[in-house]
């Protein structure tokens, strides 16, 4: 092990910076859309999938975007040459929410309700007296053309209320445990005043709608695409038709807010995709300041710090003077829900870059190029990591107990739910020991399931080194959960260390070739090296 330097003082203004990039990013999109600002500030020049990558050139910074909710970002070193590897620190975008179905136009008892679809595995008791709004992405016509856009409501419009106590006694006993189709769905407005806002003949639909025998569906067999003519607001098509118009698939007072915010008109918004979001914002909490209280911590936590090691870490004018690796950060949608999708951790993404970036540097001769680059390669899959909770200390292995302020988790499993090894690991804590960072261990206990990280998706996928790793944190899928000051700042110079001294470390092992001088292809093989 080397010499550890003097210890890196702790900075809590990255955690502040880490909050002011979480409330902007109630979405994916959001945060695909705040890294890209980040990143176009810091000099970094923008690729798009569809057109060749000729341009590229050692020394450069440049990044790419995925369906609007993956990003990509990479410095190339000024010493590249084709072959060589990639440093890659991978994240996630999303976290566990409810979506807006594609009908969510519903009425219940005198409100207008929203009818939602869980997304992942959220504890789902804590989204109920919350105030709520909507964020997501808005498909809009203007002219022949259609447009995407971000929308985010700011103000609380909707709630998930609780059955008041004296109606619910048996929760005492049974627990909380409501049903995600018939419980989740918020209520956005009353029908007396949504009809109030919408005209007298939308307030005989909705009185229509609500006369309906129990049970039957507003809308019947409709589809959107039945209910509108290319819209969500569900207008009929100029066609002559004397039928009455169907229930529209969102309920127009929704599409109205929507259209405020977009400053277009209701009948121009196409289609969208909405999550619900809290709207109180994140803040640092405890008595010595020294907890962050924000939902969304599991990924944006990871996402933001390595995002923000990869800018601070190619800023300076001869950052990447010596560099002969590619530096770069992925942060992937769909990880909550298996990243099995095409912008997700289990699609082609990561290997599309390393090829891509490869053949742009290398010449005819090199045809092995993207292999030995992925072979080069080393992958920091960082996702945060369960800290140990006082009042459930039983449910953690006795000897790796994860807590606040000791740096980030080193994650383990003998059955290849994370994908650390001894070599990934001990690399990885070199580079904190060097610091004077601190680490932790982690591993769950024998007679408890394993979650797992989009780090043995790629590491099966892209069959690179890779060490799974994240900063501890507790209420992990809570619409609001916490972690520690200091650990954000752990975080972010452990990822400082991999961006800056990784090169000069990986040169000091590979136990594949064990300096074994008959192997093919090593340096020792080259005729200058061998004695006639």
């Amino acid at each position: 092990m080397g010499v550890q330097k003097p210890k890196t003082p702790v900075d809590p203004s990255i955690a502040k910076n880490l909050l002011e990039f979480i409330n902007a990013s109630w979405t994916p999109y959001h945060a695909v859309d705040e890294a890209s600002k980040r990143l176009k500030a810091a000099g970094f020049q923008k690729l798009s999938e569809r057109s060749p990558w000729k341009g590229l050139k050692t020394g450069g910074k440049y990044y790419f975007t995925r369906n609007a909710s993956t990003i990509v970002a990479f410095a190339v070193g000024s010493k590249y040459d084709a072959g060589n590897g990639f440093h890659m620190i991978g994240a996630h975008t999303d976290s566990p929410c409810l979506k807006l179905k594609p009908i969510s136009n519903g009425v219940k008892s005198g409100f207008v309700m929203v009818n939602v679809e869980p997304y992942g595995g959220g504890l789902w008791h804590t989204w109920f007296d919350r105030d709520l709004s909507v964020a997501g992405r808005v498909l809009v016509r203007k002219g022949d053309h259609l447009m995407q856009r971000l929308v985010k409501i700011e103000r609380p419009i909707m709630r998930i209320p609780m059955l008041a106590i004296h109606l619910y006694r048996e929760i005492g006993e049974q627990g909380f445990k409501p049903n995600k189709q018939t419980h989740l769905a918020p209520i956005l407005a009353t029908v007396v005043k949504a009809a109030a806002n919408k005209g007298s003949a939308a307030a005989a639909a909705e009185s229509k709608a609500e006369a309906a025998p129990a049970g039957s569906e507003p809308n019947g067999d409709a589809s959107p695409g039945d209910a509108s003519s290319g819209n969500a607001s569900g207008h009929p098509s100029d066609s002559g038709s004397k039928e009455k118009p169907l229930q529209p698939p969102h309920h127009p007072v929704l599409l109205k807010a929507l259209a405020k915010e977009l400053q277009c008109e209701p009948a121009d918004i196409v289609d969208f995709e909405l999550n619900l979001c809290d709207t109180v914002p994140g803040t640092i909490g405890g008595l010595e300041e020294e907890f962050v209280f924000v939902g969304r911590l599991d990924n944006l936590g990871m996402s933001y710090l390595s995002l923000q090691a990869l800018i601070d870490s190619t800023s300076l004018p001869d950052a990447l003077a010596d560099e002969t690796a590619v530096r770069a950060v992925a942060l992937f949608d769909h990880e909550e829900v298996g990243s099995a999708s095409a912008q997700g951790a289990g699609g082609p993404v990561m290997r599309d870059t390393i090829t891509r970036v490869t053949h742009a540097f290398m010449d005819s001769a090199a045809a092995d190029a993207p292999v030995r680059a992925i072979q080069n390669s080393f992958l920091v899959s960082a996702d945060m990591a369960h800290a140990l909770h006082p009042n459930y200390a039983d449910k953690h292995e006795p000897d790796h107990k994860p807590q606040f302020h000791k740096g980030l988790v080193l994650k383990h499993n003998v059955n290849q739910r994370y994908a650390t090894n001894a070599v990934s690991a001990a690399l990885f804590r070199e580079l904190a020991h060097r610091r004077g960072i601190p680490t932790q261990e982690f591993c769950v206990r024998s007679d408890m399931a394993c979650g797992s990280t989009i780090g043995p998706i790629l590491a099966s996928g892209l069959g690179c080194r890779t060490v799974d790793v994240g900063a501890p944190q507790l209420a992990m899928h809570s619409i609001r959960e916490m972690c520690s000051v200091d650990d954000c700042s752990h975080a972010y110079n452990h990822f400082m260390s991999f961006m800056e001294d990784f090169t000069a470390l990986d040169a000091s092992i590979d136990v594949d070739s064990l300096e074994d001088p008959d192997i093919l292809g090593t340096v020792e093989d080259t005729p200058c090296n061998h004695v006639q």
